[in-house]
């Protein structure tokens, strides 16, 4: 007979194994506004060295985070019996990463207990995803494919580039649209560009929601469990 405290097999986690994948989508999330945010500052060399330092080294770990991430997502989407195991790496790594730049902030520019703050939560909150993939957690449940004709990384990787890169454009053209329209209905003032501004930062959300989104579609679209062939 069966112990009553041992779980069921195939017994749901209660969903809570899809907190990582969210959690993942928001990293990414704030990589790329980083991305979009600092490339300005791309070549200013007015700026301290040390700063400098910081904000080539975001960039790098920005466009790093949006990549992997990416490969994660087709795993998660797939329902790879991978998933687990690969995000624990990529989230060791990132917390890593945040306590680095958290040092070298602190011992090289200023303290900020703000930022500290975003800091351990974000730590916290990735520890937290690593506890809900743990073996015997419940996990195993979902991610279980064994992905015996899954594509390989290189493929998935140039899928998400090209989806970033066409999302990006459709976001920008549809939300530099959208942002003129909205001027135009609102009557709002052209004086010194008022209007041309706010197109061009509505078009530059809609280039960062169609750049994430574009990716998330074109992971998925290459990484879709495909049926088995008949026999």
């Amino acid at each position: 007979m069966a112990s009553i405290d041992q779980q069921p097999a195939g017994r749901p986690d209660g969903g809570l194994s899809f907190v990582p994948v969210g959690w993942l989508v928001i990293v990414m999330g704030l990589a790329a506004y980083g991305l979009f945010s600092n490339w300005r500052l791309i070549g200013d060399f007015s700026l301290p060295d040390n700063l400098l330092f910081l904000i080539y080294g975001g960039l790098t770990g920005g466009v790093i985070t949006i990549l992997w991430g990416l490969h994660l997502l087709g795993l998660a989407f797939n329902r790879s019996a991978r998933f687990p195991r690969h995000y624990t790496i990529w989230q060791v790594a990132v917390i890593i990463w945040l306590v680095v730049r958290e040092a070298y902030v602190f011992y090289g520019l200023a303290f900020s207990l703000e930022a500290l703050g975003f800091t351990v939560a974000e730590i916290a909150i990735g520890l937290l995803c690593i506890y809900l993939l743990r073996n015997s957690g419940g996990a195993e449940t979902v991610y279980a494919n064994p992905e015996t004709e899954r594509p390989s990384v290189f493929v998935s990787i140039l899928a998400a580039l090209l989806g970033i890169v066409i999302g990006g454009a459709i976001g920008a053209c549809a939300g530099f649209f959208a942002g003129s329209l909205i001027a135009d209905l609102t009557h709002m003032s052209c004086f010194e560009g008022a209007c041309g501004f706010f197109a061009a930062f509505i078009g530059l959300g809609g280039l960062v929601v169609g750049a994430i989104a574009g990716g998330i579609f074109a992971v998925w679209r290459v990484n879709r469990r495909r049926p088995a062939p008949a026999r």
